[in-house]
């Protein structure tokens, strides 16, 4: 990573960490130019998590409602900041499901442990990690969840490759995001908004797809749900991780080294 994207990180590090702090001193974590409130979440959900859950949330929308997770799944949160989805996830997999939240602001995750334990979760597991290298062996979950986090990493490359990597064949994505129109230049996108209010790093509709794909994805869905700026839209992102995955990459593998087909 070069200088200009370790400054963005740290940027988008200590804007987090503000936000951590501000909720945790009893104070809203909203500041201009961001999602504020959770609207996204019926008020049934909202009254069963502890309040600091509620009020940390900084999503563009409900992710829990674009994955469909079931009971017994093992569910991973990019970017979980002060647990929201996190703790969602738990009531809906079970006791015989697993969640982890992976979050690089440990002031986040902080906040995340103890809105946990109030909850009374007992089925969760809060990681310290950043999600272009996410600390978890290959092949580990069955449903990756993101909440408008995946926009503000520096290389997203490398965050469609580790998603793919710790799905298990067959794995699912539902993701809320930040997807601008394809017409948008990356300058446009900057005078839209800044990378830490979720608009200047916004990938292109086109871009999203090709990434997914990129890293191996299949049935591939981008679906705007409102507007976030001028021609940037908050968008539901479904993909899966094919079951034949493993078998594909033994097979490219075969052919680059001469090994098949020959």
């Amino acid at each position: 990573m070069d200088e200009s994207g370790k400054a963005l990180r740290d940027e988008v590090r200590r804007r987090y960490a503000a936000a951590a702090a501000s909720v945790s001193a009893g104070s809203s974590s909203c500041r201009d130019g961001d999602s504020c409130g959770t609207p996204w979440y019926g008020d049934t959900e909202q009254a069963e998590l502890p309040a600091d859950a509620v009020t940390a949330s900084l999503g563009c929308g409900n992710p829990l409602a674009v994955a469909e997770l079931r009971e017994d799944e093992t569910v991973l949160d990019l970017g979980s900041g002060g647990g929201i989805d996190v703790l969602l996830s738990a009531r809906r997999v079970g006791p015989g499901g697993k969640v982890y939240g992976l979050d690089m602001t440990e002031e986040m995750l902080a906040l995340a442990l103890a809105n946990a334990e109030k909850a009374g979760a007992t089925n969760v597991d809060f990681l310290k990690g950043h999600i272009e290298a996410i600390p978890l062996p290959a092949n580990r979950v069955d449903v990756i969840i993101s909440n408008c986090v995946i926009n503000l990493s520096v290389d997203k490359p490398a965050v469609f490759a580790e998603m793919f990597r710790v799905l298990k064949p067959g794995g699912r994505l539902g993701i809320s995001d930040v997807v601008a129109e394809d017409h948008l230049t990356a300058a446009d996108r900057a005078e839209r908004g800044e990378y830490t209010a979720c608009i200047a790093g916004a990938l292109t509709f086109a871009e999203y797809r090709a990434g997914l794909a990129g890293a191996g994805f299949a049935d591939i869905e981008i679906t705007p749900t409102h507007e976030a700026a001028d021609s940037v839209h908050s968008a539901s992102v479904r993909a899966t991780k094919p079951r034949d995955a493993g078998a594909r990459r033994e097979l490219a593998t075969a052919v680059t080294k001469g090994g098949c087909c020959g």
